[in-house]
This record gives structure tokens, C-alpha cells and sequence, in this order.
């Protein structure tokens, strides 16, 4: 016998997944490598730790809205005075919005003073509207009453307080440019109400400065790059219906649908699955262009409610998705062009996914099997996606230091205080950082191990249907699947641990290199010479390569895991030999069943996206409380879910095919050339002459 498992090949292996006289699944196991299962573990364990702390220290509503000038949230209800119905920041005094708009200003934008509302004043057309401090102190007033009162006692100010007033210093601010809810916070509009300017200079006002500055201080902040990555991640927070519905429901059909139909309809799927794929693409990307206004005016406003149509506020987000309909523009046409290419080739993938059928129908488990893991990553999502809300809201918030010059009166000291101009900010230290970087790399860590933990329980109940020469017992037609989860369960974790923390530190590494390459590329740090050009941006390509080798592998090493209890190391060392040795041999028909399966997998997964960006589109999500700054978060979170989903449930096809065929090899290599146990039906497709020719042509 030749190839490495040739001694271990039994006389009558049985479908059960037990063996007789030392049969190819082995029953005389070893648990291996512990040492990782016990790190991953530990690991799990500073996972609960890290999120405890997020969960104490977090508070998603600063993701979404500003701080007034005490340090409250907008909208907290357990703040002094309560906000729950106060969300909105608005500026009082417009002179130091726009001393904090000049180029060489000391004076910050966040230590303006700054009060939460329920709506944004606009001046009025007949008369000086005000709008007041918090009421306390000297103002009886109950915040209720003064929300009623349009948040105006101007009326009921001693003549000292009306005089500090009139000199901007609180605590009434006369209303003379109209605002707008820009993203939760009150965007001035440079354009001042004559009446209401008239008004407040008749009654001796200082003078309030018009320029174009009130507008872009305001702009510039809502619209810098942490203010639009905290909306991004509010986004996810406010879509999580639709995060349940696409990225979890709506894969999980489409996946089970996918199966059944392969079981039933093998010979058509390939068609279907790439004309369904294009289709997907195009309207993904359509989709894209409606959102970017590039196509009818469906573009994303940030203004929230009614306001002046004639006043547009363009944002940062508008960007972002023009950029992303350009990347789907370039994706979809080499999609296609990609398509075309492989139509001649999609009868080698019919007659591997008939195998997989075969498979499928014999151990009828497999359909129902990636349910477990299913509900158990859809649990780990939930804790994961709410702990990643808090860990990225936990900041600190801190009063700033400032030297600003700038003095208002203090209901509660009763008198004018120039000490506490600063205002407050969230900060964020190197301990938080590291905390979400920790938590994004639970995360892969996670996912990869879950569909590691199905891809070998799948790859073990394949291999007992193989080596059972296709035999199953009808008596329990589930033991087969069972047989596996326990040899995992008892022996296996630790090794499936190592391979999917080896995928996941690849898949991170290449994310920080990727960042760093874009970060590169931005600073117009691009080598100048042609070589260093060519190296730059080959590296990319390099990186995928490696990382679809190093998920190849570990694929490989799942089967001989199951099938032999080897360790991680020593199960892919078996793999490859087994692959290289019959590359000629499986390696085209391997190779188009995999983008067959690939191509399955996005159409799952678009599906998820367009579904999402539709229900995105509807009032819920556009307007008032629950309006989301962009879909495109949202949107990419649901495909990434959905591509999970399709991922654990296509490896029922996608192991049945890898574990069939590595048998495949190592039967014939232990046999002299000519496999022994193979179904008919793979000796059809892989061992037929005429097969053969066809294939290698």
C-alpha cells in the first residue's frame, strides 16, 4: 500500500463512523493539540472580560449625538436635567461658532457653549425668538414647561440678566440665523433674519457676526472622520432589524433552498447560480448608483425633517458611496467578463455537484446538521454586536483644557463665571483601542472556528459514507453526523482551534497591510520608480494568494482530521501530499466546483444586501428618530452575515466534494491506481477515460 494512510485502511469500514479491524476512520484516538484548545479558551475568557468592560463603560447614544456644555448626552435620561426627549446640540452664542471657524483661533467648536433640544430654533418673522440656558437656579421653571415655552423665560429675566443676555453671555440667546437638524446637531445657516437682526440691535445688543464661518464650523465638525465612523457604527446599532432579517433569516432560507436544489435540480444549478449571480451583481450596484444620486435623486440627505429646499448640506457619506459605486462598477464588469469565461466549463462542476447530490441524499443529515452552529454563531453575533457598540462608545468623557476667553452667567452660581469656558470631549486612550482590536479579532477568531467545527463534523460523515462504499444505514440515518460531532467534541477541538487561528492572524495581518497600503497611497507615498510601482501593487495580489492558500490547506486538513485524529501540522502535511501527488488528476474539476459554490455563496449573500438595501430605503430608516446617516454599513454587515450563513451551509456541498475526492486519491494510491470504495457515480466522473480526455482538454 502507498500514501500515508494506507496502513490504517481497514477490510470493512461501516458507515457509522466506527471501524472494524482498524478501519479508515480511526477509533483508537488522541486528543490533539490541547495547548490550543486551552489558549482558546482563555481567550474566550478575555472576550467576556473585554466586553464586561464595555458594556460598563459604554454608552451607544455618543455614537449618534453631541455633549452640551456640562458634559451631558443628548437624549440621556439620566442626566441633570433629564434629555430623554433632548437630542439635539444646538450652539447658543453664533459670535463663538464663529470665532471657533477662524483659521488661527484658539477658541474649539467643543467648547462653545452648547445645550440639547428637542427641535432647532429658526428665528421669527414678526418678533425676537430666544432660546435659554437649562432652567435652575434663579429660573423656577420645570424642563417640561420650558420645552413648552419653545425653551424661552427671556420674559421673566430680572434687568440684570436681560443685560447679560444682550451682551451674549447667557442665559438667553437671541434665535437670528435659522438652524437645521443636520445628524443631530443644529447646522446654522449663514443667512440672518433681518427682522430678527434689526430686533436685537434695537434693544441694544452687542454684534453678532455674519459670515459664511458660522456655516462651515458647524459643517466641518459634524463631518469630520471620527464623527462619520461613530455614525457608521450607529448605524449598525439602528438597523438591527434589518441585520436579523437579511443578515440572518433571510440567508438561512436561502441557503436550505440552495441545498434542496442541488439535491434535486444538480444539473441546472450551475446555470442558474451564474445567471443569478450577474443579475445580483448589477442590481447591487444599481443600487449603489440610486444612493449616490448618480441615478434619479434618490442621494442621501443629511438633513433630518423639513427644511429649506433651496439649503443642501453635502456630507461625507455622499462620498463614500460614490466611491463604493465606482468599486462595484469595476467589480461587476469583470464579474461578467469572469462569467463568460468559465460557461464552457460549467459541465465539469455539473458532474462534481452530482456527486455532492449523491451524497447529500444518502446522509440527509448534512441538510439540517449547519442549523447548530447556525443558532450558535447567530447568539455569539447578538453578544458580539451589542459588546462592540459599548467597547466603541466607551470612551471618557473629560472636560477640555482651553485658554479661550469667553464668560457666562451661571443660574446656579448666580453670577457671570468666565472660569468654565471649556467644554466637554470623549477620549479615547490606547486601552480602548486595543480593546476593539482585540474584539474585531474575537470575532474572526469565532467565525473561523465555527465553520471549521462544521467543515470537519461534515467532512467526517462523508468520509464514513465513502468508506462504507456509499452504504448508510437506514436504520439511523443521522449516526453518521452524530459519529462526527463526537469525535470533534472529544478529540478534534484543539486542532480545529490552531487552523482557524491561523486563518484568522492571516486575515488580520492582511487587514493592517491593506490599511497601511491605502493610508500609503493617500499620502502620495507611492513609489516613484516603474519596479516599485509594479511592487506595490502586486503586493495586494501576493497577500490573496496566500490567504486562499492558507484557507485551501487548512480546508484539506479539516478532512484528514476527521477522517485520521491527526494533529493540525501533521493532517495537512497529509493533505498536500495527497494533492500534489493527483493535481492533474482532481485539480480542474476541483477547481470550477469551487467557483460554482463561490459564485453560490455571493448570490446568498447580495441577495442579503439588496434585500437590505430596500428595506434601508423605506420611511422607518429615512426620517425622525431612526434615520441612518448612510446604508452602507448596515448594508455591508448583512452581506458579511449572509456570506457566513452561505458559507456553513455550503460546506455541506463544499467538504462533500474535497472529503470525496481526497478519499478518492487516497483509495487509488492505496489500491494500485484503482479505487476500491468509490461510489459509481464518482467513478463515472473522475475515473472514465473519455471523462478524462474531456477534462483535460
Amino acid at each position: 500500500m502507498r500514501g500515508p494512510l494506507g496502513a490504517v485502511i481497514g477490510r470493512y469500514p461501516s458507515s457509522d463512523g466506527s471501524a472494524q479491524m482498524g478501519g479508515i476512520i480511526r477509533h483508537n484516538r488522541k486528543c490533539r493539540d490541547v495547548v490550543f484548545l486551552f489558549f482558546f479558551i482563555a481567550f474566550w475568557v478575555g472576550m467576556i472580560v473585554n466586553s464586561s468592560f464595555g458594556f460598563s463603560k459604554g454608552n451607544p447614544r455618543r455614537l449618534n449625538y453631541g455633549l452640551d456644555y456640562k458634559g451631558n448626552v443628548c437624549g440621556d435620561r439620566h442626566a441633570n436635567p433629564d434629555l430623554r426627549e433632548l437630542e439635539l446640540r444646538y450652539w447658543l452664542n453664533p459670535n463663538q461658532v464663529y470665532q471657533s471657524g477662524l483659521k488661527n483661533s484658539q477658541f474649539k467648536l467643543d467648547n462653545a457653549r452648547s445645550i440639547c433640544l428637542m427641535d432647532c430654533p429658526v428665528p421669527s418673522e414678526d418678533s425676537l425668538n430666544w432660546v435659554c440656558d437649562y432652567p435652575e437656579g434663579e429660573v423656577r421653571l420645570l424642563t417640561d414647561d420650558w420645552i413648552d415655552r419653545n425653551y424661552d423665560y427671556f420674559a421673566d429675566l430680572t434687568p440684570e440678566l436681560r443685560n447679560t443676555s444682550l451682551q451674549l453671555q447667557g442665559p438667553c440667546y437671541p434665535v437670528i440665523f435659522p438652524s437645521v437638524n443636520v445628524y443631530w446637531s443644529c447646522q446654522f445657516i449663514a443667512r440672518a433674519s433681518n427682522v430678527s437682526l434689526r430686533l436685537w440691535q434695537q434693544m441694544g445688543g452687542v454684534s453678532v457676526v455674519e459670515d459664511i464661518l458660522i456655516d462651515k464650523s458647524i459643517h466641518k465638525s459634524i463631518n469630520s472622520r471620527s464623527a462619520v465612523l461613530k455614525r457608521y457604527v450607529a448605524d449598525v446599532g439602528k438597523s438591527w432589524f434589518v441585520l436579523i432579517v437579511c443578515g440572518g433569516i433571510l440567508p438561512l432560507f436561502l441557503s436550505v433552498i440552495w441545498l434542496l436544489m442541488i439535491r434535486h435540480f444538480v444539473s441546472g444549478m450551475p446555470w442558474i447560480t451564474v445567471i443569478l449571480f450577474n443579475v445580483l451583481i448589477i442590481s447591487f450596484t444599481m443600487f449603489y448608483y440610486l444612493k449616490a444620486g448618480w441615478i434619479g435623486n434618490s442621494a442621501i440627505s443629511p438633513i433630518i425633517g423639513e427644511h429649506d429646499p433651496y439649503y443642501q448640506v453635502s456630507a461625507r457619506e455622499l462620498n463614500h458611496l460614490r466611491a463604493v459605486a465606482v468599486l462595484m462598477t469595476v467589480v461587476m464588469i469583470v464579474s461578467i467578463l469572469s462569467s463568460i469565461a468559465i460557461v464552457h466549463r460549467i459541465l465539469m462542476a455539473t458532474s462534481v455537484l452530482k456527486v455532492a447530490a449523491k451524497v447529500i441524499g444518502e446522509v440527509q443529515a448534512l441538510i439540517i446538521f449547519p442549523v447548530i452552529p447556525y443558532l450558535m454563531l447567530a447568539i455569539f453575533y447578538m453578544f458580539w454586536l451589542s459588546a462592540a457598540l459599548h467597547l466603541f462608545s466607551s470612551g471618557q468623557v473629560l472636560e477640555n483644557e482651553c485658554n479661550s476667553n469667553c464668560c457666562a452667567y451661571e443660574l446656579a452660581l448666580k453670577r457671570v463665571s468666565c472660569d468654565r469656558c471649556c467644554g466637554y470631549t470623549i477620549h479615547y486612550t490606547n486601552h480602548i483601542s486595543a480593546a476593539i482590536l482585540f474584539h474585531l479579532f474575537g470575532c474572526f477568531w469565532a467565525t473561523q472556528f465555527f465553520i471549521a467545527c462544521t467543515s470537519t463534523v461534515i467532512a467526517g460523515s462523508v468520509a464514513s459514507y465513502y468508506w462504507a462504499r456509499g452504504e448508510t444505514s437506514p436504520e439511523i440515518p443521522f449516526l453518521p453526523v452524530f459519529s462526527s460531532m463526537r469525535r470533534l467534541m472529544r478529540y478534534s477541538l484543539g486542532s480545529v482551534a490552531l487552523g482557524s487561528l491561523i486563518v484568522s492572524f492571516v486575515e488580520s495581518i492582511r487587514f493592517i497591510l491593506e490599511a497601511i497600503r491605502r493610508k500609503l497611497k493617500t499620502a502620495n507615498m507611492v513609489p516613484d520608480r516603474q519596479i516599485g510601482r509594479v511592487a506595490f501593487n502586486s503586493s495586494q495580489f501576493f497577500r490573496r494568494c496566500i490567504e486562499w492558500t492558507i484557507k485551501s490547506v487548512n480546508r484539506n486538513a479539516y478532512i484528514m482530521i476527521a477522517i485520521t485524529g491527526k494533529g493540525f501540522f501533521k493532517a495537512s502535511e497529509m493533505a498536500t501530499e495527497l494533492i500534489i501527488s493527483n493535481i492533474l488528476r482532481i485539480g480542474k474539476v476541483n477547481v470550477i466546483g469551487d467557483v460554482i459554490l463561490f459564485l453560490g455563496k455571493l448570490c446568498v449573500s447580495l441577495s442579503s444586501a439588496v434585500f437590505a438595501f430596500l428595506m434601508l430605503n423605506t420611511h422607518t430608516y429615512n426620517s425622525a428618530h431612526n434615520k441612518i446617516s448612510s446604508p452602507l454599513f448596515p448594508v455591508l454587515v448583512c452581506w458579511a452575515f449572509g456570506y457566513v450563513v452561505a458559507t456553513l451551509f455550503f460546506s455541506v456541498v463544499e467538504m462533500s466534494i474535497d472529503t470525496i475526492i481526497l478519499s478518492f486519491c487516497q483509495d487509488s494510491d492505496a489500491h494500485q491506481g484503482t479505487a476500491q470504495y468509490a461510489p459509481p457515480l464518482l467513478l463515472e466522473t473522475l475515473n472514465h477515460q473519455n471523462e478524462m480526455q474531456r477534462l483535460t482538454q
